[in-house]
């Protein structure tokens, strides 16, 4: 018998349609989206997305540019330490 799949809540939502591999895509982004991200200017670890690319920060209140769905871009190779 097949283990069951634990899938995020994020795309819960989704049901059965669109595909397994587009679910499992989006709710990886969604994640990525929606945690804490560090403020360049102040380092202060509550970032939030305005509209896409704009971020704001909530406790020096700079608005700054970055990507669509996160703040910083992620390392191209994991190092394996």
């Amino acid at each position: 018998m097949a283990e069951g799949i634990k899938h995020l809540k994020a795309v819960r939502r989704y049901g059965t349609r669109y595909g397994r591999r587009n679910r499992d895509k989006v709710a990886l982004v969604e994640v990525d989206q929606k945690r804490s991200h560090k403020c360049p200017k102040c380092a202060y670890p509550n970032v939030k997305r305005i509209s896409v690319g704009i971020w704001q920060c909530s406790k020096c209140n700079a608005k700054f540019t970055s990507r669509a769905y996160t703040v910083s871009k992620p390392p191209a190779i994991k190092s394996l330490e």
